[in-house]
């Protein structure tokens, strides 16, 4: 898929997910691109896993178990894992937010008000071995203007 045929239909459900959770919609699409190489990725289109989220044990829903390269002792290996599976992309989106929300690792991450930062924020709190992981994410947010995806939100009841 193409990079803007992806952001385009990812987009909007990217928008109304950062109303619900305070998750900046520039990060969660460049996340999803990131993660599922923009849909094509083989848990993208098996399991519908468009963030590379691994089901523990705590996951009682379906799951699909797949290679996954990580970076180990400073080196990359490939290892089998366990992966939550989706019936869509949306129900993926929604729990992304809420594994996000959820995780006290990741509650440092919502003082960030930009993707940019929440980007830097999931990193430092290891979402992934990656030690580039940021950079990447920062990257295709640049690239690809996601940073358009974040309008100042107005929740003021006062605001005109």
């Amino acid at each position: 898929m193409k990079p803007q045929d992806f952001i385009a239909l990812i987009g909007p459900a990217a928008q109304a997910s950062r109303l619900q959770t305070g998750i900046p919609a520039s990060f969660v699409v460049a996340q999803a691109a990131l993660e599922s190489g923009w849909g094509e990725s083989g848990l993208a289109k098996r399991a519908k896993n468009l963030f590379g989220i691994k089901a523990d044990r705590s996951w009682t829903g379906q799951r699909v178990t797949l290679n996954t390269r990580e970076f180990l002792n400073q080196m990359w290996v490939v290892i089998p894992a366990d992966w939550r599976a989706y019936p869509d992309w949306q129900t993926c989106l929604v729990d992304h937010g809420q594994f996000l929300r959820r995780n006290k690792r990741y509650a440092a991450c919502f003082a960030c008000t930009t993707g940019k930062a929440f980007a830097q924020a999931v990193a430092k709190a290891g979402y992934a071995t990656d030690p580039r992981y940021a950079d990447k994410l920062i990257a295709m947010i640049d690239k690809y203007q996601l940073e358009a995806l974040d309008p100042p939100l107005n929740l003021s009841p006062e605001a005109t």
